[in-house]
């Protein structure tokens, strides 16, 4: 199975945009051979291709033609507990591994190649592979005697959008319906299918179609906000006395600790009523940027020094970078910002959610406490590396 595939597997789908309301027939596929599959294709242009002053993305229209499973020789039978988790080594991806190695599942880490390996991963116990979504003929071997895929990835921010969180993902789903993987866990982001002028979020619900479509064993996860992205974002700012940004918008984020998003997806993934689910994470409550500040500031005991860019400014600043080809990954970042800058709220009520996974909301914990827990660990630290510093003074 997990044998090299042939040379045409190494080209990726391609996006094809359409300007169509309703009964838009199938406008992505993916011409190749899988491991015995046969996927029907298209040759759609890249969006490289389209350029210049007058150029605006259209809405991107995906459905797909997924392969169907091959039936293989009976084997030696996979084992439950083992799982490969995509994109370890970011924000959520290294708790997830930490979660599921605690409750005893055999982790396997698919970490890119790169100039400083992943040891950390190695030290905690699982077993890291190499390959790289944008190459999908390094994908297959590291899915031999694997029953479940993690998928925590996204690109780089230098990477364009499309190259890992849709082409390599397509990819990626492709290969583990060839492989006869037998269940998939995609985190996606809230309100993805409400904002198909925003490219990473239509990526997301795209890809959320193409699973569904695929027939596998899926659960999708759609997540709001990380509480540990306000650390370098508000808090260090803060305590180094350095400018921390925000925007004039009222927009709410019920941000979530990673570490009870680890813990609830694998509640979620013993439930076998959740397969072909769609669940969406939110925190207890749901923040402004002012608020987070307010509430570092106070827990720092100092004023930030706050820089306001305006939403105005974001909207303009977008559709500058649209006249040019070579800064339109900027311009779909900056839409993404745009709508985190909008009166808008990410978040969702979890009493059901809590309930059908049997999970008592005391146990979740509440930016306010998360701030409150790190600003005392690292003040502490910060006390006491001045108490040593004052120690080892030596004066002539």
């Amino acid at each position: 199975m997990a044998g090299r595939l042939p040379a045409q597997v190494s080209t990726p789908p391609k996006l094809r945009h359409h300007h169509c309301h309703t009964g838009c027939p199938t406008i992505l596929s993916w011409k190749t051979n899988l491991i015995l599959q046969n996927f029907r294709v298209s040759s759609p242009s890249s969006l490289s291709s389209l350029s210049g002053r007058s150029y605006v993305r259209p809405l991107i229209k995906c459905t797909a033609q997924p392969a169907a499973a091959t039936n293989y020789a009976p084997g030696t039978p996979v084992r439950p507990t083992s799982i490969l988790v995509v994109g370890s080594t970011g924000t959520l991806g290294r708790q997830i591994v930490r979660r599921a190695l605690d409750e005893g599942y055999d982790v396997r880490c698919l970490v890119r190649p790169r100039p400083a390996p992943a040891d950390f991963l190695r030290d905690w116990g699982a077993t890291v592979v190499n390959a790289d979504l944008s190459r999908p003929e390094t994908i297959p071997a590291t899915l031999v005697g694997v029953h479940t895929i993690i998928d925590c990835a996204t690109g780089r921010p230098e990477e364009p959008i499309k190259t890992v969180d849709w082409e390599g993902k397509v990819a990626l789903i492709q290969c583990a319906k060839a492989m006869g993987i037998q269940k998939y866990v995609f985190f996606s982001i809230h309100n993805c299918d409400k904002h198909p002028e925003v490219p990473l979020m239509e990526i997301k619900y795209c890809t959320e179609k193409f699973l569904q479509d695929s027939g596998l064993n899926h659960i999708t996860i759609r997540l709001c906000g990380f509480m540990q992205g306000l650390i370098g974002q508000y808090a260090v700012p803060i305590l180094e006395e350095k400018s921390v940004w925000g925007t004039d918008a009222p927009t709410r984020i019920a941000y979530m600790d990673t570490q009870d998003i680890a813990r609830l997806t694998f509640i979620a993934l013993r439930n076998e009523n959740l397969n072909g689910k769609l669940l969406t994470f939110a925190g207890p409550r749901a923040w402004t940027t002012q608020e987070v500040i307010t509430l570092c500031e106070r827990l720092a005991g100092q004023d930030a020094n706050v820089t306001t860019v305006p939403v105005s400014i974001l909207r303009s600043t977008r559709q500058l970078t649209r006249f040019f080809q070579w800064t339109n990954d900027v311009a779909d970042r900056l839409a993404f910002s745009e709508v985190l800058s909008s009166d808008m709220v990410f978040s969702v009520p979890m009493t059901e959610t809590y309930s059908l996974l049997g999970v008592d909301p005391k146990d979740i914990v509440g930016l306010e406490k998360y701030m409150q827990d790190y600003f005392t660990n690292i003040l502490k630290k910060l006390k006491d590396l001045k108490a040593q510093s004052k120690q080892s003074d030596i004066f002539f």
